[in-house]
């Protein structure tokens, strides 16, 4: 698509106020030197005062401040930085994690493996700013988020998203918001009120109470007493129902707790962050309280999501955001990847049952692979009794005021001095088995966990969310133990790559077959060579393609909504 067609595309977009691109570009207007979002209630500029950037700071490198009144730093982030998986992609999912509050683009740079100077003229080229201008949007929006939705003071909202300094973060708001940051808060304060005097009057309903910082009790944890609760921008639909079942079907006692009954869908985890340990909690509700969660098609419903955290430290708030977003896919675009998919006849009917679908992501890289290689040639209950047994034996107790978190998943370096390696098995007799060990699995399970374990300890294996995913696929692939369908579900999981296919999947089969998208009397080689030939034409969507098959393995083809496959980490390593 040329760059006329793109304007185009863009520019009838915001003519229609689409809301479904909000957060994927930005429209800033000459005439006026403000730039909008799509959507933006405001007369719709003429196209020869309009420019339309990818990201916000090249809108504010430009010399464009954010509109007051359709506030663009408020909408979901956009999709493209999961989908694009170069090195503009990645080094976007960096900033987002804050990678840069701590060490600059010296750190960025490290991570991703590039001088700062390349790094620098490649995001400038592809993106329209540098690491440095990205990262100051970013901690912008973030501030804004938490002046708006917190009672924290100026000045921890100011080091919390990333400034160095409090006169920086007044510049920067003034800049790009076009306020100080009090008259930010006073203002937003103000139109707080006045929604909820209207919902008392009779009014509308929609103001939503998550602006306050949560206190701790007397008996809270020294380590745990820093709090705050915000609200999470989702794009509807969003499939509530099925990715909290996901999360729940393989969540570890202790680390993890879940709630799937009730008015609310709740899912807490702890967490290892930069600062200290941490735990957040993500809460889902109707958006419409006349329809139940037991309606026929409740993944059609419109979720509120809020996310409560328990933190070290404040400069945490960024990374615990980032997990929390990432772990629900809250930035994909499930219009776009719902039209795509629907495309195919065969998968068309599951799209229309079950709109919103997300890809269920992970909070920790390091700590999946370990799932990842424990659950491989067994069910899912299976593996959760395996590392509920680990984590008891080695994870770190935790206090939290969240119910049912007591553990942090045990690191690296744990499990590396924790697992003892499998006994020989030289001479006639077999090995003597501790029945205490951590981990009950076959010699060469163990073996391949302390190998995974050893070099992410060393550093010669890095999962998080800068990998390249070649390379990581490559570097997982070449370790014993490890076969490509594991390293492709790590893809799917950790790095929310939405093009994936994992051949070897005998889930994945099942659904196929009941969509009769394979030949009866096939056998399983020839039948997972058929549909990943058929899976192309689902590029590059296929990861969502995936969870919709699994879907359909799972039951009948009228509730393919409620719930996932109890067996998805079954298959075979081809």
């Amino acid at each position: 698509m040329d760059q006329d067609e793109v304007f185009e595309r863009r520019y009838r977009a915001v003519r229609s106020r689409d809301r479904r691109f909000d957060g994927q570009f930005y429209t800033a207007v000459s005439s006026t030197r403000i730039y909008c979002r799509p959507s933006c209630p405001a007369q719709t500029p003429k196209p020869e005062n309009v420019t339309f950037y990818s990201t916000s700071a090249a809108a504010h490198e430009h010399g464009y401040r954010a509109c007051k009144r359709c506030l663009p730093e408020a909408a979901p982030g956009t999709p493209e930085w999961n989908t694009r998986q170069d090195l503009a992609g990645r080094a976007m999912r960096l900033i987002r994690e804050g990678t840069m509050n701590d060490g600059g683009v010296e750190a960025l740079s490290a991570r991703l493996g590039y001088s700062s100077r390349h790094l620098h003229r490649t995001l400038s080229a592809e993106l329209g700013a540098g690491p440095l201008a990205l990262a100051r949007a970013h901690r912008i929006h973030l501030a804004r988020s938490l002046l708006v939705g917190t009672s924290l003071p100026i000045t921890e909202i100011a080091f919390a998203s990333g400034f160095s300094s409090v006169r920086q973060f007044n510049d920067t708001a003034r800049s790009v918001l076009g306020a100080a940051p009090r008259e930010i808060r006073q203002r937003a304060h103000r139109s707080a009120g006045t929604a909820r005097e209207s919902a008392e009057a009779g009014g509308s309903s929609g103001f939503t109470e998550s602006s306050l910082v949560r206190p701790f009790g007397a008996d809270s944890p020294p380590a745990q007493r820093l709090a705050l609760r915000l609200a999470l921008p989702v794009r509807d639909p969003f499939n509530a129902v099925a990715l909290f079942t996901f999360l729940a079907e393989r969540a570890i006692p202790g680390v993890e707790f879940t709630q799937l009954d009730g008015e609310a869908l709740v899912y807490a985890r702890t967490l290892r962050l930069a600062h200290g340990p941490a735990a957040i909690q993500v809460t889902a509700t109707p958006a419409s309280p006349g329809q139940a969660r037991d309606d026929p098609a409740p993944s059609c419903l419109h979720w509120r999501l809020h996310l409560e955290c328990e933190l070290s430290a404040w400069a945490d708030i960024p990374a615990a955001v980032a997990v929390a977003r990432r772990l629900f896919d809250l930035d994909a675009d499930p219009l776009a990847v719902g039209a795509a998919l629907s495309t195919d006849p065969a998968l068309a009917p599951l799209v229309a049952r079950s709109p919103g679908l997300r890809i269920p992501g992970t909070a920790d890289g390091p700590e999946y692979l370990i799932r990842a290689i424990v659950g491989q040639q067994i069910s899912v209950a299976a593996a959760r009794t395996h590392l509920s047994r680990l984590v008891d034996a080695l994870g770190t107790e935790h206090a939290s005021s969240f119910a049912g978190l007591s553990r942090l998943f045990p690191t690296a370096e744990q499990i590396s001095a924790g697992v003892p390696a499998p006994p020989s098995r030289a001479g006639s007799a077999p090995p003597a088995l501790d029945p205490e060990r951590p981990l009950r699995l076959p010699a060469r399970s163990i073996t391949t966990v302390r190998t995974a374990a050893a070099a992410l300890t060393s550093g010669a294996l890095g999962v998080h969310q800068g990998a390249d995913t070649r390379e990581l696929h490559d570097q997982l692939t070449a370790m014993p133990g490890i076969g490509q369908w594991t390293a492709s579900y790590l893809m799917l999981r950790v790095l929310g790559d939405p093009d994936v296919w994992m051949t070897g999947d005998i889930v994945l089969l099942t659904g196929a077959k009941k969509l009769g998208l394979l030949e009866p009397g096939l056998n399983k080689a020839a039948a997972h060579r058929t549909l990943e030939s058929h899976a192309r034409r689902w590029s590059p969507w296929r990861s969502y393609a995936a969870m919709h098959l699994w879907q359909a393995a799972a039951t009948p083809p009228a509730h393919t909504h409620h719930v996932m496959p109890e067996r998805t980490l079954q298959h075979e390593n081809p």
